[in-house]
């Protein structure tokens, strides 16, 4: 979902660099080498477990390493264990990009991973190269889906999606002006684009501001002094929650009295904290399932939480989905073969994971986004609005 530095570059350069290091033994390795038929099936995991982004990764992480341990206990598939191969892409494209190369290498055959869309595009001409399956939990950006690789697959709603959820509550909330701030990423400026294109279609709420900051920095006092020019009744931040929280603190500071929205990449605890429990309190975010606001889910929360220790948080459930996607896609290909997996994933229909039955789009996502409205109420995102 984050992207640090120019997407031209994180695609193309430093996608070509990585192959290029890497060299064809690299490549052999992964979905296309049918000779590996024994042992345990590597499942790659690119996601952050260093950097800004930790905090998610570790949440990713449990998701998918709990139904790694609940499959290996019922047999595991194809009569073999399966094995996650955790790298640390930290939310950086070069990194993630040496860090899918290194998967192939190890001999994964089924990639799961991806939390920022900055680092997880350069991950896709590799893992395409290899001829590996990607089911991608978290990462959502319309980048993705316009690459048209046959391997990739998304089970978190698109940026196109979420930002026709935030124009629906805009729109249902009686917003009259918007302010659409995105910290220039490719997650970000999707979300904001979109966003200001549905504005414009739909009519009734207008755009007073648009306008982009640099993620990473400390003091956004230039774009909240437009901000407060522009007097909009809402904010829309589709940045990450480490610059959100300051922009959020800083608003406040300056007196702003209108509602604030954020998107799904800064519904994170660590917001709250950021930004100070007080100034965070009644903001709004568009976001899909938590744990907490599934229907439901008690009994797979209460097991979660006996195997880490803590809590679930973002992301958990869709990574522990995302597993139980990829081996039941080996089990209906009956097979690790990359041509056969990704068959078997085209042809899904109606396996159950948290968001509802699965069945992929044309362009390999889902049909319905699931987004809906939280809100920070006693420092904590609660369901507002199911958006139905």
């Amino acid at each position: 979902m984050k992207l640090r530095i120019p997407k031209v570059f994180a695609v193309g350069a430093v996608a070509a660099a990585m192959l290029a290091t890497t060299g064809c033994g690299g490549i052999l390795g992964g979905g296309g080498d049918k000779t590996a038929d024994s042992g345990p099936i590597k499942i790659a995991a690119v996601i952050p477990m260093s950097g800004s982004s930790a905090p998610t990764g570790v949440y990713m992480k449990n998701g998918m390493q709990l139904a790694v341990n609940e499959i290996n206990a019922k047999g595991g598939v194809l009569g073999r264990q399966l094995a996650l191969d955790l790298e640390d892409g930290a939310c950086d494209p070069t990194q993630a990009a040496a860090a899918a190369n290194k998967a192939v290498s190890n001999g994964a055959v089924i990639s799961v991973g991806g939390y920022c869309s900055g680092a997880t595009l350069p991950t896709l001409p590799i893992f395409s190269k290899a001829n590996i399956p990607m089911i991608i939990p978290a990462a959502n950006s319309q980048d993705l889906v316009n690459q048209k690789l046959p391997n990739v697959f998304l089970i978190n709603g698109t940026g196109v999606q979420q930002a026709a959820a935030a124009v629906k509550f805009m729109v249902k909330d009686g917003m009259k002006t918007v302010a659409l701030v995105d910290d220039n990423t490719s997650y970000s400026k999707d979300i904001a684009a979109e966003t200001k294109k549905d504005l414009a279609s739909e009519g009734s709420v207008k755009t007073a501001l648009a306008t982009s900051v640099t993620a990473g920095e400390s003091d956004y006092s230039s774009v909240v002094h437009d901000i407060m020019g522009a007097k909009p009744d809402m904010v829309y931040w589709t940045g990450y929650y480490q610059e959100g929280g300051l922009i959020i603190n800083q608003l406040k500071a300056a007196g702003y009295q209108g509602k604030i929205m954020v998107a799904d990449g800064s519904v994170d605890p660590s917001l709250v904290t950021i930004a100070g429990a007080a100034n965070a309190e009644g903001v709004l975010a568009t976001m899909t399932q938590t744990p907490d606001t599934i229907k439901g889910a008690e009994t797979w929360i209460a097991d979660y939480t006996k195997a880490f220790g803590a809590a679930p948080g973002p992301y958990s459930t869709q990574s522990y989905d995302a597993v139980r996607v990829a081996a039941e896609a080996m089990k209906q290909a009956k097979s690790t073969d990359g041509d056969a997996v990704t068959k078997a994933l085209t042809a899904i229909d109606g396996f159950q994971i948290f968001s509802g039955p699965l069945k992929f789009t044309p362009e390999h996502t889902l049909s319905n986004g699931g987004f809906q409205i939280l809100a920070v109420q006693g420092g904590k995102f609660v369901l507002k609005d199911t958006l139905n």
